[in-house]
This record gives C-alpha cells, sequence and structure tokens, in this order.
C-alpha cells in the first residue's frame, strides 16, 4: 500500500469511528447540559471527507473529551442503548491513542476497558474464571495480544479484593477504605497504568470490585425491603429517618419507592459518595425502627404465667 493510500485509509477509519461516536457525545452534551453547538459536518456529510471537514470533526470530539468528566461518562454509558460494543470500542481506541493523558484520561480508560471487558465476557462468568489471562484474552481486541505476568501491583489489587469480600454489608466496605486503597493503587502506578498488563490487571481488579458492591449494596436494599415489610406487617407505616437525612415520619411506602430507584442509580454509579451512606444510614433506620417496633410487641404481649 503506497504511502497516500494509508493516510486515505487512516482518515477512513478516522472518519468512521467519529460517525458512530458522534451519537453517543450529542446525547451526553444534551444530558449534561455542556452548552456546545452540534458539529455540522458529523450531521451531514457522509462520505469520506476532506482535510478541513476531518479537522473540524477532530475539534469538536476534543472539545466533547474535555468536557466530559468520568463519573458523566459512567453514568451514561450504564444506562444508554447506545453504549454498543463497537461504540465503547471506538471510545477506547480513541482515548488509548492520545499522545499525551491525564489523570481524566487514566480514569476513563479504566471504566471503558470494564465496560468492555462486560460486554464481550461471558455473561455467566464466575469470579474463578476471570483470571489475569482471561482478561488479558478478551481484551485483545483493543489492547492487542499481552503476556501476564505476576507483579507487585497485581499483588496489591488482590490484598485489596480480599479484604472486599470479607465485607457483609455496605457499610463495611464504606468505612474501611477499601474503595479508596483502590483509587490509590491507580494513582500510584503513575505512567505504568498504561503498559498493557498493568491495565488488564486493573480491569480484572475493577471487574470483581463492582461485582462485590453489587452484592453488597443488594443486600442492603433487600434487607431495607424486607424490613419495611415487617414493619407495616406491624402497622407501621412511617419511620424516623433523620439520620439518613429524611423526615421524623418518613413513609415507608415512599422509602420503597426510593429503594427501587436506587437499584437503577448506583448501577449506574458504583462509586458514588452521599447517596451511597443514605443507603446505609437508611439501613440503620430501619433496623432501629424494628428494633421499637418488636420492643413495643413484647411490652404489649401478656407475661406466660
Amino acid at each position: 500500500m503506497t504511502s497516500a493510500a494509508h493516510d486515505l485509509a487512516q482518515v477512513a477509519r478516522e472518519w468512521h469511528e467519529a460517525v458512530i461516536l458522534y451519537p453517543v457525545y450529542s446525547a451526553l452534551s444534551r444530558e449534561f447540559v455542556f452548552d456546545v453547538a452540534p458539529c455540522t459536518v458529523l450531521e451531514t456529510v457522509t462520505d469520506v471527507p476532506d482535510h478541513d471537514t476531518v479537522e473540524e470533526a477532530r475539534e469538536w470530539l476534543a472539545l466533547m473529551d474535555g468536557r466530559t468528566q468520568v463519573h458523566q461518562l459512567r453514568q451514561f454509558l450504564q444506562t444508554t442503548s447506545l453504549a454498543d460494543e463497537e461504540r465503547v470500542r471506538a471510545l477506547l481506541s480513541r482515548h488509548l491513542r492520545k499522545p499525551i493523558k491525564t489523570n481524566s484520561d487514566r480514569d476513563k480508560i479504566d471504566f471503558l476497558l470494564v465496560q468492555f471487558f462486560s460486554l464481550t465476557a461471558p455473561s455467566q462468568l464466575s469470579d474463578a474464571d476471570v483470571s489475569l489471562d482471561f482478561v488479558a484474552q478478551t481484551l485483545e481486541p483493543v489492547l492487542g495480544p499481552v503476556e501476564p505476568a505476576p507483579s507487585r501491583s497485581a499483588a496489591v489489587l488482590d490484598e485489596i479484593l480480599q479484604d472486599a469480600r470479607a465485607c457483609h454489608r455496605l457499610s463495611e466496605l464504606l468505612h474501611s477504605e477499601i474503595l479508596e486503597r483502590g483509587r490509590s493503587a491507580k494513582a500510584k502506578a503513575g505512567p505504568s497504568y498504561f503498559e498493557a498488563t498493568s491495565m488488564v490487571a486493573f480491569t480484572r481488579f475493577s471487574f470483581l470490585m463492582r461485582r462485590v458492591f453489587f452484592r453488597l449494596m443488594h443486600g442492603d436494599l433487600n434487607a431495607i425491603l424486607d424490613g419495611l415489610q415487617d414493619l407495616e406487617r406491624a402497622g407501621v407505616t412511617a419511620i424516623d429517618c433523620r439520620g439518613a437525612q429524611f423526615s421524623q415520619k418518613e413513609p415507608t411506602g415512599r422509602l420503597r419507592m426510593i429503594c427501587q430507584s436506587w437499584k437503577v442509580m448506583f448501577h449506574a454509579e458504583y462509586s458514588s459518595g452521599q447517596p451511597l451512606r443514605m443507603l446505609v444510614d437508611l439501613r440503620v433506620a430501619v433496623e432501629q425502627a424494628l428494633s421499637g417496633a418488636s420492643g413495643m410487641s413484647n411490652a404489649a404481649s401478656p407475661s406466660a404465667e
């Protein structure tokens, strides 16, 4: 292939990537009100364009990359039908190509790698199957061939995972600083994070940590919902939830609706701070209400002769 033909093919690939990503960035702009004008050339040009048109699209996409924060990307991609394998792979390729990567780029790549792995790995995958070799094989379409090797950083991540798996409720995970240890390990990796073997290790870690979070989150939500049902059976229709930033007489029906909505929200943002702490505190409030209701019931029951 001649140099000119190679350049033309590269431009064609770049333009195709821009076209399939344009709906994603446009939807992001609308959802988070970026106040960025649409890119006319990406809306109207269908064939591979000239240099000036490609450059205009490049500038628009770069602007959108700068506006989009990692928590916005995470929330959006986990709640939209636009996040298919092709688009997630294109987003990954786009960020991996950047010659100079910021901490924000690292966090986006970290999330996108986990998202790509989740989309392409078997749905019934057990934790034991998520080995470094398996993750490397699954990520080969975006990272190329990788041969993982034991390392100190991978051992540190396994220690954090072990501590996370030992947690029985969400409050333990939040108060033990396990999530902070994971973020610290990523930050300490520095530029070496972008080495293929390192990205494989962090993808495995983040994927398995997400599973731990979902297990604990659903455990707390189910405990709250079961507790609300028990309270209503006992005739209690409102409880004191001031400790969870609700009212002194919060209706149990409203709390049930809130818990259902949290299932969706926490699926999108598992490292979210304040709402997660509200969930933890709400479980405490429900348990206290159950204890109070049980005490009243016992006091009202006649003593055995």
